[in-house]
């Protein structure tokens, strides 16, 4: 289940959800998305490796694997200008900052965008970390799969703001992709995998 306060620790993989108040949408244009996914890469690549993500008009889900301490540290150094002293920060909260200031970030420039006033998002992250393997490959597919259910498309892999087709693409992609594959084994597997058959009335898992 989802819990707003873990903290993001380095090394582990966390499902992390966020969506918008009321019945607000995150998302009216297609510049909406494509500005969304480049302040992602810009905030959240330096201290943790995109998995996957997908984003909804209301809401979006994200798989990351939180970087090491010593990338987290030195792009602390690099961010603050000074060595980081875990007696003045927990590392947790420095990278909770990342995630932080982006969707601030985004949630300013949408209202200025539709001269809109007040807060964007409920108050806080949701998150899951995974505990177990078969966690990580359950975030995923829950993830891919989060567009069929909400009647966006009819398969996985039709929807355009998510990882799904960046992974098994010959493009490059500043996704883990090949982290994504070689768990699921490969190209083919990760195929199979997200062709099973799935319950639209069981997928509450996680989050809606």
């Amino acid at each position: 289940m989802p819990n707003q306060h873990l903290p993001l620790l380095p090394d582990n993989y966390f499902h992390l959800y966020n969506r918008a108040v009321g019945d607000e949408l995150l998302f009216r244009t297609e510049e909406n998305y494509r500005y969304f996914l480049r302040k992602m890469k810009e905030y959240i690549l330096p201290v943790a490796q995109i998995w996957t993500y997908t984003l909804l008009p209301n809401h979006f889900h994200l798989l990351v694997k939180i970087r090491d301490d010593s990338v987290i540290e030195a792009y602390y150094k690099l961010k603050k200008k000074k060595d980081y002293n875990p007696a003045n920060q927990l590392i947790s909260d420095f990278i909770m900052e990342q995630f932080s200031n982006w969707l601030n970030g985004y949630a300013k420039a949408y209202n200025k965008m539709f001269n809109r006033k007040g807060a964007l998002f409920i108050d806080y992250l949701k998150r899951s970390m995974a505990v177990e393997d078969n966690d990580i490959t359950s975030f995923i597919f829950y993830i891919h799969k989060n567009a069929v259910h909400h009647h966006l498309t009819k398969k996985i892999g039709e929807w355009k703001f998510d990882g799904y087709r960046a992974i098994i693409s010959n493009g490059n992609t500043e996704l883990a992709q090949q982290e994504v594959i070689e768990w699921f084994g490969s190209v083919e597997q990760f195929i199979q995998f997200h062709n099973q058959p799935f319950d639209l009335k069981n997928n509450s898992d996680y989050f809606e």
